[in-house]
Parts: structure tokens; sequence; C-alpha cells
């Protein structure tokens, strides 16, 4: 009877002894995993806090903006990440400033662009008059043929004396200068005009 007694005790010991041997090892296995765990977390946290200061110092210069951003995602972590998404600047001040220099290209574009002075129709640099209403833009030098601008008196290639200005407002058409009597015949030699000296 003693010796079943002691044989039960000594199996009852046995069990409890592998059971604490069991917990213990699980604990020592969990130790290393919940540090890992923690460590990875922490990491994450600064990761996001990082990130989000980065983010937002490229989308504004505003500084209040940028430290309320950066302690958002730090107390609230992912819930404030996505918080400053939601909230943040659409545009980068790298992309704003390239549209930028786009608009100011195409405005200088649009600005060096000439136009007839008349009909304001797309001319050329090389046009002497404007295809779409014959305005005359600009004038040849007599002596190097070169285009001349009609307000210039003086060819700047060949310092040629070109004459006074001719106004903006005449076309390419020869000018009809005086009253004389050959201005106001119409194509017909054999026109006769009648006068108080009779006939001519």
């Amino acid at each position: 009877m003693g010796n079943n007694i002691s044989l039960v005790l000594l199996a009852t010991g046995t069990g409890t002894s592998s059971a604490t041997n069991l917990g213990t090892s699980i604990q020592n296995a969990l130790g290393p995993v919940l540090g890992c765990l923690l460590a990875f977390f922490i990491l994450f946290w600064l990761s996001l806090v990082i990130w989000t200061f980065r983010d937002i110092r490229s989308r504004t210069q505003d500084f209040l903006s940028q430290i309320l951003a950066t302690i958002l995602v730090l107390v609230f972590n992912i819930g404030g990440l996505f918080i400053y998404l939601i909230l943040r600047p659409r545009q980068t001040l790298a992309e704003i400033y390239e549209r930028q220099l786009e608009e100011e290209s195409l405005l200088a574009e649009m600005t060096e662009r000439q136009t007839c002075s008349n009909c304001h129709a797309r001319v050329e640099s090389d046009f002497q008059v404007c295809p779409s209403c014959g305005q005359k833009l600009k004038r040849a030098c007599p002596k190097c043929e070169r285009l001349l601008e009609l307000r210039w008196t003086y060819c700047p290639y060949c310092a040629n004396s070109v004459g006074a200005a001719v106004p903006p407002g005449v076309s390419g058409m020869p000018t009809v200068q005086g009253n004389t009597p050959s201005s106001s015949l119409s194509g017909n030699p054999n026109m006769q005009v009648s006068g108080s000296g009779g006939n001519y």
C-alpha cells in the first residue's frame, strides 16, 4: 500500500515538473518573439512619423502644418496616417513649380508669337505682307535687300538711308500722290477730258 502511494506521488511530481518545464520553455520561446514584435512595432511607428514629416515638408512650407501632421501620426499611429493622407495637400512643391514653369513657357511663347496689327492673324518674321488682309508688315532694303521694319529710316545691316518711315496703316498697294490728270484716268488711252482749254 505504501509503495503504491509513493509511486503515485512520484508520478504526480514527475508530471508537475514536466508541466513546469514546458511552461518555462514556452516563456523562454515567447520572450524573444514578443521582443522582436515590440521592436518591429516601434521601428514601424517611427518610420511612419519620419515618412510623414518628409512628405509634409515636400508639400508645404508652413511650419505649423508640418508639426501638426507629424504629431498626428506620432500620437495616433496608423489612424493618424490615414487622417493625414486624407487632409494633406494634393501636389508637392516640386510639382507646383513645374506647373508654373510650363505656364510661364506657354505665356512666353504666346508673347513672342508675331501677329498682324490689322487682322491679328499669325505671321512669320520673314513675311512682307499679311497673307490674310494684305497689310504691309516689312519692306526690303533697296541696297542689301534685307527685310526692315516699317518704322526704320536706316538699314541696320548696311547703314543705307531708306527714307521716311511708312505709316503702319499703309497696305502693300502703291500710293497715289496729288491730283494729276493721270491719276484720274482709268486705263483708257483714248478717253478725252473736257475742260476750259478744249480737248487734250
